[in-house]
């Protein structure tokens, strides 16, 4: 049986990596990867895909998962060299939901983009 917080976060990143319209090559790559690793299946990673659109981003309940979603973000809006205004936008309006400041999220950010 899946794990419902990985499903959930999983759901989030889906959501995130189509908030641009569109999931580039390098964001699927990402997104299986982080499928396999959850041991969410390839068939159900690939409905979540189609389905991206749909998903209504939802609030993790504990602070550890509240941080690994939050970097997880952020990664995977990176992976494609890119940061699009949409997607930073989702990742700047999640992270305060999640109760990051503004400051918190940008250092985030920063920090990921001196490390790729």
């Amino acid at each position: 049986m899946l794990d419902s917080i990985k499903l959930e976060h999983f759901r989030n990143l889906v959501s995130l990596a189509g908030a641009d319209g569109v999931i580039q090559k390098s964001e699927r790559i990402a997104l299986s990867k982080i499928a396999y690793e959850s041991g969410i299946p390839f068939d159900r990673m690939n409905v979540m895909i189609n389905k991206s659109d749909e998903y209504v981003y939802l609030i993790p309940q504990n602070v550890k998962e509240r941080d690994k979603q939050m970097c997880d973000m952020i990664s995977l809006a990176l992976v494609d060299g890119e940061l699009a205004k949409v997607e930073l936008d989702l990742i700047m309006t999640v992270g305060q939901k999640l109760g990051f400041t503004s400051d918190e999220i940008k250092k985030q950010i920063k920090d990921q983009l001196d490390n790729l």
